[in-house]
């Protein structure tokens, strides 16, 4: 079985790929600017929950591989460490430690030992959830009673007034549902959200960027007139678009008291291309038949009669 290629992201495509979730595009948005399937950008977002990493950053105190690596050379010519620290400007005592961390005198290379050192400062903060086992289960039996976290933080407030230990923000229970690595909350617990999503969403999501399906003004097919349902009166047209392998469609019109069918084949399913092929393709009717049709230049029917679009 071929095996599917592991896709890469660079640190600046990362940080795009957060912005433009943070904006509240759709995933399938963001991996088409990338050339990419969406589901690879759920692999950047999924780890943390949808919520951004901080980003981390060295401590100013710390060395720097410019650092380590006139440590390397000053090894290499057989310096003495409080020669290689005068020149670095440091105590002797942190160049000794750098050494003897970092496989001693004869084996020290600087960019492996900057690489070791990056890796060694992880510092995560403790979770409040996870040192607080009382709070833990305050949170847990009010997220299984469908209380938000915004509802838990504030009844705890009232709960346990001027006890810092039993409050929370509501901030903090959604990043531990959705950072499971922080090991507080039951992953179960996230179903009890009322938004039943696996990863946080930006509250900017579905108001400006995902308007797939949207029709302005749409009127349901529910609210036709009942002369129109009981089929009684011609010249109501019915239509709908079906769509079949490698991209081929046909958009049908079928007028409802005579069940008269037209089929029209079209070249993709964008809303100009189907209007215009059925506009060309009625015309073709006899002229009883055209009339109950009429249309816009813009594509829109006017007149007494309609065209219902099925569901």
């Amino acid at each position: 079985m071929k095996q599917r290629r592991r896709i890469y992201y660079s640190e600046a495509q990362r940080a795009e790929i957060w912005d433009r979730w943070k904006r509240g595009e759709p995933q399938s948005a963001i991996g088409r600017s990338f050339d990419r399937a969406s589901s690879s950008i759920y692999n950047v977002l999924a780890p943390t929950g949808g919520i951004r990493p901080v980003p981390r950053k060295r401590p100013d105190i710390s060395l720097t591989l410019t650092e380590r690596e006139e440590i390397s050379r000053g090894i290499a010519c057989k310096q003495s460490i409080r020669w290689i620290a005068a020149r670095l400007n440091r105590s002797p005592s942190t160049i000794s430690r750098e050494i003897q961390r970092n496989n001693g005198l004869r084996a020290y290379r600087a960019t492996k030992a900057d690489k070791a050192a990056w890796e060694r400062a992880h510092r995560p903060k403790p979770c409040k959830l996870a040192m607080n086992s009382a709070l833990s289960d305050a949170v847990s039996i009010k997220l299984e009673l469908e209380w938000s976290p915004q509802q838990i933080s504030g009844w705890l407030k009232r709960e346990y007034p001027g006890n810092g230990a039993m409050q929370i923000s509501h901030e903090t229970i959604y990043k531990t549902l959705f950072i499971q690595a922080r090991g507080a909350l039951k992953k179960e617990l996230q179903q009890h959200l009322r938004s039943k999503r696996a990863i946080r969403r930006s509250v900017h999501t579905g108001k400006e960027y995902d308007t797939r399906g949207q029709i302005p003004d749409m009127v349901s097919i529910r609210e036709r007139p009942a002369s129109v349902e009981d089929r009684a009166l011609p010249g109501h047209w019915e239509g709908d678009l079906i769509a079949g392998s490698n991209n081929s469609y046909i958009a049908t019109l079928v007028e409802r008291h005579t069940r008269y069918v037209m089929l029209i084949k079209v070249a993709d399913r964008k809303t100009k291309t189907v209007i215009d092929a059925l506009i060309q393709h009625a015309r073709r009717l006899p002229d009883e038949l055209y009339k109950s049709l009429a249309w816009d230049r813009g594509g829109e029917l006017i007149g007494s009669q309609a065209l219902h679009l099925g569901d």
